[in-house]
């Protein structure tokens, strides 16, 4: 089964201007996550560096950030967010690939390594696949039935005192210009339940990737601009303070509503870095139509 509709091609978005580039770089001093402590000297967290298959980690790291490198002129702000110590979620948007090997990538030269979500088929590619495992990805085999224990298991990364990132949208946008879509309630109800079991809000973090939509991957030169948003932490702590009261799961409800947040801050950080005014509602992946409303 395939998933319904296909992503728009290059030509739907225009590419990140230099000087779209130059004015962010004036608001946030924008610093390159490609290369080890981007923001300065900070302390690794070698607990879960030496627990992480290092040495393999180390060549997966140097190989995806030459690669980031040599397709494009990628640029962050807000690293110095991240957590040295601690669980924390990172929900990471999905125009391209590219959403899925810079904010990986960033963390990861900041001293944290995180397990992270990803569709199983990853696993499975050639060469690639096998290093995908080896630095912590958790196979998510998509319509399988198998939500419940995905979630499961997220929630078990996280109460187990390791970060987890994931891709809330569930795959590649379908939006015709590239924004965010509709996203997935999973990620609602890691987060809650996760928080519960902890006695604390898990710390949430938007990690919002764009310029890579416009790289054409056969020929990628001359570059194009990349810029990734790692946001200010998310505050849910209204949906959490009925807690004791949940049955089993947290109310669908509440997950929902995390998951909306979530995303309208995705949608808002976009389009502070793209300067330009999102389409008004979403895109709906079920209907694959854009739906009005909050």
């Amino acid at each position: 089964m395939t998933s319904p509709g296909k992503p728009s091609p290059r030509s739907a978005v225009r590419p990140l201007s230099d000087e779209q580039v130059a004015r962010l770089d004036a608001c946030h001093h924008l610093v390159d996550p490609s290369r080890e402590r981007p923001t300065g000297p900070r302390e690794d967290n070698e607990a879960e560096i030496e627990e992480q298959n290092p040495r393999q980690t180390r060549w997966l790291l140097a190989g995806a950030s030459f690669v980031v490198r040599l397709h494009s002129k990628v640029r962050a702000w807000g690293l110095e967010r991240i957590p040295e110590r601690g669980v924390f979620i990172t929900a990471a948007t999905h125009v391209t690939m590219f959403d899925v090997f810079v904010p990986m990538m960033a963390l990861f030269h900041m001293g944290r390594r995180p397990r992270y979500m990803a569709k199983a088929e990853l696993g499975h590619w050639p060469v690639i696949g096998r290093w995908f495992r080896l630095v912590g990805m958790q196979p998510v085999p998509r319509r399988s039935g198998q939500a419940k224990a995905i979630e499961d298991e997220s929630i078990r990364i996280l109460t187990s005192g390791r970060p987890l990132t994931v891709w809330p949208e569930g795959t590649v946008t379908r939006d015709p210009k590239k924004w965010p879509m509709s996203l997935k309630n999973g990620v609602g109800i890691i987060a809650l339940q996760a928080s519960r079991k902890l006695g604390h809000q898990v710390p949430l973090f938007c990690a919002v990737t764009w310029g890579a939509a416009s790289i054409n991957h056969w020929w990628p030169w001359p570059r194009k601009n990349v810029v990734m948003c790692y946001d200010e932490r998310l505050d849910y702590a209204d949906l959490l303070a009925d807690m004791e009261s949940w049955g089993p799961e947290p109310p669908r409800a509440a997950a929902d509503e995390l998951a909306r947040r979530i995303r309208e801050r995705m949608q808002a950080v976009m389009a502070q870095i793209r300067d330009e005014r999102p389409p008004e509602g979403y895109w709906d992946y079920r209907t694959m139509s854009r739906v009005s409303g909050k």
